[in-house]
């Protein structure tokens, strides 16, 4: 016999009505009805159609989210803490990634959209005008994470706090010569912010950084390996900074590879660090001092502001920064 709404009320002795408030979660049931048909739901295992229960509700339950990249350890921690609050609510995730093209972001969102998503959250490498237009021509309750895009609910770090917060650091315990390796600056957050306040903090304590200490590269480990080779001027032409700081863990964990191979030791001849709190952060050797940007509370933060904006109907713009921690450990 095939299940149905219809014999789902008979059996708990209610109406139809009354069943679909049950399963949608939506207007007043009564406690002993509410029970009634729970138990029969049990008690059969009925699952309803969810194509039929969108229809109903005009909701697929499921939210778009667009990664910049699958494998880094930063994105399985967002979704992470995102879907801890989803899963709460009945929602199923959606998941793209971009694999760092920029290109890709919008055709995602198309995409996204043309698929009835009841909502999209972005994890954002860059702002450039194309981008903000067609987030807010998609017409859906949207979160953008990591960047501060104009006209959209947004959660970021303070990614210019950590940074200089960092230099602080090392310049505390009597570092005067510091490398910095960094990403391009299209990325207004792990890019731009975190060099400037880098470089903001150099300059406040008119310390002496050489043009060949400031190095741009990409988010992987090979990329911090190339760029600690030419602060290092290949060992021979130009010294070595006493201390060096990275953007991400895996570009810190790159140049600590160099350093290694060229017979230096780490902190005693140079010290390295490194931003992410990525689990291999506290497995080199020696353990690599970060910041953690507490990525799990950033996933759920997005997530909350998504079904804010699906449960009202309304996509106020709200920007939300998240907290950091620095953990020193034995790099420096």
């Amino acid at each position: 016999m095939k299940l149905t709404i219809k014999k789902i009320a008979e059996m708990a002795e209610v109406s139809r009505t009354t069943v679909s408030r049950v399963l949608n979660d939506s207007g007043y049931v009564s406690g002993e009805a509410r029970d009634r048909v729970l138990a029969v739901i049990n008690a059969t295992g009925y699952v309803p159609s969810q194509q039929a229960k969108s229809l109903r509700t005009k909701k697929t339950k499921i939210i778009g989210v667009i990664l910049p990249k699958l494998s880094t350890e930063t994105s399985s921690r967002i979704v992470n803490g995102m879907n801890d609050v989803f899963q709460e609510h009945g929602y199923n995730i959606l998941l793209t990634s971009t694999n760092l093209d920029f290109q890709k972001e919008i055709e995602y969102l198309r995409l996204l959209k043309s698929k009835q998503v009841d909502g999209i959250i972005l994890v954002a490498t860059n702002i450039n005008p194309n981008l903000t237009e067609e987030i807010l021509n998609i017409d859906l309750p949207f979160v953008a994470i990591g960047q501060e895009i104009p006209g959209v609910s947004c959660v970021t770090n303070n990614d210019y706090a950590a940074a200089k917060e960092m230099t602080e650091l090392l310049i505390g315990k009597g570092y005067e010569s510091i490398g910095f390796i960094g990403v391009s600056d299209s990325d207004r957050a792990v890019g731009y912010a975190r060099k400037q306040g880098f470089l903001d903090t150099i300059e406040k304590h008119q310390l002496v950084l050489r043009e060949e200490w400031i190095q741009s590269a990409q988010f992987d480990i090979e990329s911090g390996y190339e760029a600690m080779r030419k602060i290092g001027g290949e060992l021979g032409v130009s010294p070595l900074p006493r201390a060096v700081v990275c953007v991400t863990d895996r570009l810190a964990i790159g140049a600590m590879q160099y350093i290694k191979e060229k017979g230096f030791h780490i902190p005693t001849d140079i010290s390295v660090t490194g931003m992410g709190a990525s689990e291999i952060s506290r497995m080199v050797l020696p353990a690599l001092t970060t910041i953690d940007f507490e990525n799990e509370k950033i996933g759920q933060q997005a997530a909350y502001f998504l079904l804010e904006q699906i449960n009202s109907n309304k996509t106020e713009e709200i920007k939300w920064e998240i907290n950091y921690r620095l953990l020193v450990r034995d790099s420096i």
